[in-house]
């Protein structure tokens, strides 16, 4: 599984990036909150709602770097299924599995991890796992099997098998997907290209 994160674009950037995750075999998007701009989170709403009904059955759309019980909302109301958090917040994850949507809380400890994952999280975002290096999954792995871990920072299409290796079971890809430079230049098949080497990867 690969969550394609999506941080600081316009909403119909947003769209035009979930086509070409699409085109290259990602089948969830992340658009994330700015916690300095309270303003653009009616952004992230809408660039989650586009989504949505663009690729509704085809690609799940949800929020990142959600932190409270409002933005939780703003992303159901959006139509969002799931919401990926950076750190550990139980009441959250809670509310958010009860509300029926999938919960990837972000943690670093095997203590966060096994609160996260008691507290009802789907799945366990390692944040950041390319600065830890595969050894440290698997390293925690070990006491830690049950927990299905995504690793999330500094992915990319020459390391993900490691991660998965280690024993992921999927990751979080941002800067080598939202590519700012590709994206100016309309490179959308560059992008699609790195969606489909990620997925081809992932795949051992």
């Amino acid at each position: 599984m690969i969550v394609a994160i999506i941080r600081g674009f316009a909403p119909d950037i947003c769209l035009r990036l979930a086509q070409a995750y699409a085109e290259g075999g990602i089948d969830r998007v992340e658009v994330t909150f700015n916690q300095k701009a309270p303003d653009s989170w009616k952004d992230t709403a809408r660039a989650i709602r586009a989504i949505k009904e663009q690729f509704s059955g085809a690609m799940k759309v949800g929020a990142g770097t959600v932190l409270t019980e409002e933005q939780l909302k703003i992303c159901e109301d959006a139509g969002g299924e799931f919401m990926v958090t950076p750190n550990v917040n139980p009441a959250l994850i809670r509310k958010c599995v009860a509300d029926g949507l999938e919960a990837m809380p972000g943690a670093l400890t095997p203590t966060e991890a096994v609160e996260a994952f008691d507290a009802g999280a789907d799945y366990v975002k390692i944040f950041p796992a390319g600065t830890l290096g595969p050894g440290y999954i698997k390293a925690i792995k070990a006491p830690l099997s049950h927990i299905p871990m995504l690793a999330v920072g500094g992915i990319g299409p020459d390391n993900i098998a490691d991660f998965i290796k280690a024993g992921c079971i999927g990751a979080g890809v941002g800067g080598n997907l939202t590519n700012k430079e590709w994206i100016a230049a309309g490179a959308w098949d560059k992008i699609t290209a790195t969606a489909a080497a990620l997925v081809k990867n992932a795949q051992i």
